[in-house]
């Protein structure tokens, strides 16, 4: 399970609506999934350089941040795609390899990759 229970999952997304996104959750959607070994974690991010992305993986979590830079004028006809910081926080589970972690940008989504731990052979 990559996040550690359904109660953390839940806190995790109520913070990111109330205090990381300011209301503004079109700019913060999180999905995380599973594939065969590894999870995916996909967060919108529109309008942003993907050279102003930091992904941080640490033990136990993995930190996202980024800026929006302002665009001429944009934040007058889309008072929503102001620029703007942007951090999410992720609980992670224990058996996740962030030292193989990939990260992927796409069209205003960045998807970072996290493979299972391969586990010790049996002897």
């Amino acid at each position: 399970m990559l996040l550690r229970s359904a109660t953390v999952r839940d806190l995790d997304r109520l913070t990111a609506r109330v205090f990381e996104c300011s209301g503004r959750s079109s700019s913060c959607r999180l999905d995380a999934y599973r594939i065969d070994d590894d999870y995916y974690i996909d967060i919108e991010l529109p309008g942003v350089d993907p050279a102003d992305i930091d992904v941080t993986a640490g033990d136990d979590s993995l930190t996202v941040r980024a800026e929006r830079k302002p665009t001429g004028g944009n934040e007058q006809r889309n008072p929503e795609r102001k620029a703007e910081p942007f951090t999410r926080e992720v609980a992670l589970a224990e058996r996740l390899d962030t030292d193989r972690l990939e990260a992927r940008y796409d069209n205003g989504v960045l998807t970072l990759r996290i493979p299972l731990l391969d586990e010790p052979a049996a002897a």
